[in-house]
C-alpha cells in the first residue's frame, strides 16, 4: 500500500519534493502555519509529516494523523514548534536538519554583525530616501567589528562557524555553553564587544536575554540573534536600545514571527537591524535542509531509523 506523507507547504525548494512524490502519495498543506485546522483535516491517515520549523505539530495533528503515523520531519534545524512529549507518547519519531545549514547561518550571522554595528540600515535609509546630500564625517558613524571580542552564547555547529569567519577579523572569541567548560554567560556578557546567540529553544533558554543580562553587557555592544526569537525578551531588547543600555542589535528572529505589517517598532530605531529570518536563505542550502526531511521520512516509512532524530530521541517508532 502506497504511504501518504503530508507536506506542510505547496512547494519546497530543491528537488526533494519529487524524490518523495515517486515514493509516497504527497499531500500538501494549505501553505500557511496559521490555518491550523485545515492542515488537520487533511492529515487523516498520513504516515508521515514534513513540516517547517515555525509550523505547530500538537497533539491534535498528531491525532489528526491518526496511529499509522510514524515520522515528523522538519526541514529545520529548530524543533521548538513541535510538541515533543506528545510525539512521543504516540511513538512517533521526530527530525530535523542539523549539519547542512550551520556555515549559511553563520554567513548570515556576520552580515547582521557587520550591519548592526556599522549602523548599514540607517546610511541606506538615507540613502535611499534622497537625504544625502552633503559628505560630513559625523554621519553614519558605527563602531569597529575587527579587533572587537565576540561573545558567542552557546557553541554548536552555527556557532563554531562563525568563531572561524571571526578569525578573519582579527576577533578575540568568547563562548559559554553548558555542555563544555567554558565563561559563565554573565562574564561573557560583561567582556564582549558583540553578543551572538546560538541555543535552541527550550524552557530554559526561554528568555535567556532579558532586562538584567542586557544592562550586563557594554553600552557600546551589539547583540545579534539568529537562533529563536523568544530566546530574547524583545521588549526589553527594544527599550535597552531606546535608553542606550547597548548600542546595538541585529535580529533575524523575533518572538512573533510571521510579522507582517506590525514592524513600525522594529523599524523606529536606527540600531536595530533586523531581516525576516533569513538566516539558510540560500538556495542550495534550503534544498538540502528539504532533502535531508525527505530522506528522514523515507527512511522511517522503509523501517530504517531516522538519519537525524531530535538530541536524546529515539531513530525508530514504538
Amino acid at each position: 500500500m502506497t504511504k501518504r506523507v503530508l507536506i506542510t507547504r505547496e512547494r519546497l525548494p530543491g528537488g526533494g519534493l519529487t524524490r518523495l512524490g515517486s515514493r509516497a502519495e504527497v499531500v500538501t498543506g494549505p501553505g500557511r502555519p496559521a490555518e491550523l485546522a485545515e492542515l488537520a483535516r487533511r492529515a487523516g491517515g498520513v504516515s508521515a509529516i514534513l513540516a517547517l520549523g515555525n509550523d505547530r505539530v500538537d497533539a491534535r495533528l498528531l491525532d489528526a494523523a491518526g496511529p499509522g503515523l510514524r515520522v515528523v520531519s522538519l526541514a529545520s534545524m529548530g524543533y521548538d514548534g513541535v510538541d515533543q512529549r506528545a510525539a512521543a507518547d504516540r511513538g512517533v519519531v521526530v527530525t530535523h536538519t542539523p549539519g547542512v545549514l550551520a556555515e549559511t547561518t553563520a554567513d548570515l550571522t556576520f552580515a547582521l554583525i557587520l550591519a548592526a554595528r556599522r549602523r548599514i540600515g540607517a546610511a541606506r535609509d538615507a540613502l535611499h530616501a534622497g537625504s544625502w546630500d552633503v559628505f560630513r564625517m559625523e554621519d553614519y558613524l558605527g563602531l569597529d567589528v575587527y579587533g572587537t571580542t565576540l561573545g558567542l552564547v552557546g557553541y554548536g555547529q552555527i556557532a563554531r562557524a562563525v568563531a572561524r569567519r571571526a578569525a578573519g577579523f582579527g576577533m578575540r572569541v568568547l563562548h559559554h555553553s553548558r555542555s563544555e567548560t567554558a565563561l559563565s554567560l554573565p562574564q561573557l556578557l560583561a567582556e564582549s564587544d558583540i553578543v551572538s546567540l546560538h541555543v535552541p529553544l527550550t524552557q530554559a533558554t526561554h528568555h535567556l536575554i532579558g532586562p538584567a543580562e542586557l544592562r550586563a553587557m557594554k553600552p557600546t555592544a551589539t547583540l545579534v540573534n539568529t537562533s529563536r526569537g523568544a530566546v530574547v525578551d524583545e521588549a526589553a531588547l527594544l527599550r535597552a536600545l531606546d535608553d542606550g543600555t547597548i548600542h546595538s542589535a541585529g535580529l533575524d528572529v523575533y518572538e512573533r514571527e510571521p510579522r507582517g505589517t506590525d514592524v513600525a517598532d522594529l523599524l523606529a530605531r536606527p540600531g536595530l537591524f533586523a531581516l525576516p529570518h533569513i538566516g539558510s536563505a540560500s538556495e542550495p542550502t534550503r534544498a538540502a535542509m528539504v532533502d535531508l526531511a525527505v530522506d528522514n521520512v523515507l527512511d522511517v516509512l522503509d523501517g530504517r531509523p531516522a538519519r537525524t532524530p531530535l538530541p536524546g530521541t529515539k531513530a525508530v517508532p514504538a
